[in-house]
């Protein structure tokens, strides 16, 4: 008969002992130590929760989110009155380290976008860059940037300017918004209080029947780049409350078609910004030059326009103003506007509107069109 191999009597011996010592312990001791393991659970699980809050808070303050609209109403003598939410634009940027950020803005116009004429609105994409710091005093840009020209091109949130409605300045010979892809250096020359920007970037495609230079942006959308602009600016801004600046743009082709009546173009602007106290001033002006038979047979080779806004803070929450504009897109047919009106701020980021615009466009020499308009508006930027 053989024995059945069994556990070695050493072995057996320590298993003895172990569980008599187990069920030897009382209720109370067994307690304790289901307690203490149960506090250094807890402990890890708090380690674990601090370091994903710590994360996500290190997230949370490289994240940038902001935006702003407007909704305006616009009486017109003579025609049908309008009321509209014109704007409607959200900003996302977030900074991956001390010296690289990306910036964004998308902007929704008119409210319902579609198709057909009750549908107007669109969805736009006016910035999308990244930014890097090259030294602490100059930086540069790739993306989708906003042209670096005039006052409201590149700020022209509600609460920042005077008027429900943007100048037709701003609007018609420097196109605000106007954005286009590329790449740009920005930097600050010493403590002189001068600054600049060198842009090359993609171009206008104006049309040579019309040469309607706001209807020549592509919006970066698979816009044809046959020929790229470039854009130089200089700013002056070593005295509080006052910016002095200059643009100066050259685009090879503006139509980025070969023998079709438009040629190279050149685009000069100026203006000043100027607060003392109360008082504030803007004044800008713009002109295109236009080379190519298409600009000359229809009298817009030469295309200008100006205006001069005085203003005066009567409290810190209401302003006045009142603005003088001309504008000449075909030569010897000017159009003149004038503007005045208020701006009351319940808060430097919210701001309500009114103004009454007197509108003349000369259609033919000699014949002139009264567009006249009471303007009411309520903005915010956040």
């Amino acid at each position: 008969m053989h024995k059945k191999p069994g556990m070695p009597v050493g072995a057996a011996v320590i298993a003895l002992v172990m569980s008599s010592s187990i069920w030897a312990q009382t209720d109370e001791e067994r307690m304790q130590q289901l307690e203490e393991k149960v506090e250094a659970l807890e402990e890890q699980l708090g380690a674990t929760a601090d370091a994903i809050d710590t994360a996500v808070a290190a997230k949370e303050d490289r994240l940038a989110v902001g935006g702003y609209g407007e909704l305006h109403y616009n009486n017109f003598e003579g025609g049908d009155d309008e009321i509209d939410f014109h704007r409607f634009v959200l900003f996302f940027g977030y900074e991956f380290t001390d010296n690289i950020r990306f910036v964004s803005e998308v902007e929704f116009e008119h409210a319902l976008i579609g198709e057909g004429e009750d549908k107007p609105g669109e969805v736009e994409l006016e910035q999308a860059f990244l930014e890097f710091d090259l030294t602490d005093a100059t930086r540069a840009q790739t993306g989708l940037f906003l042209i670096p020209v005039g006052i409201l091109n590149e700020t022209h949130e509600p609460p920042t300017f005077y008027g429900v409605e943007r100048n037709q300045v701003e609007s018609r010979i420097v196109p605000t918004t106007w954005w286009e892809g590329g790449g740009q250096l920005l930097g600050q020359i010493g403590a002189t209080g001068l600054s600049y920007n060198v842009a090359v970037h993609s171009g206008l495609e104006v049309d040579p029947a019309e040469v309607e230079i706001r209807g020549g942006r592509q919006k970066v959308a698979e816009a044809i780049a046959n020929d790229p602009a470039f854009t130089g600016r200089l700013r002056y801004s070593g005295i509080p409350g006052l910016e002095i600046a200059t643009t100066v743009q050259y685009q090879d082709d503006l139509s980025q078609q070969d023998d079709d009546g438009l040629e190279e173009a050149y685009l000069y602007e100026g203006h000043i910004q100027w607060v003392a106290g109360p008082f504030g001033l803007r004044a800008l002006y713009a002109m295109w030059d236009i080379r190519g038979a298409a600009a000359e047979a229809l009298d817009r080779d030469s295309q200008f326009g100006y205006y001069v806004e005085p203003s005066l803070k009567v409290t810190p929450g209401l302003g006045i103003f009142a603005r003088y504009e001309e504008i000449e897109e075909t030569e010897d047919l000017t159009e003149e506007n004038i503007t005045f009106g208020a701006n009351y701020w319940p808060h430097p980021q919210v701001v309500l509107k009114a103004d009454y615009q007197f509108r003349d466009t000369e259609q033919v020499e000699g014949i002139t069109v009264d567009e006249d308009s009471l303007n009411l508006g309520i903005g915010y930027m956040f």
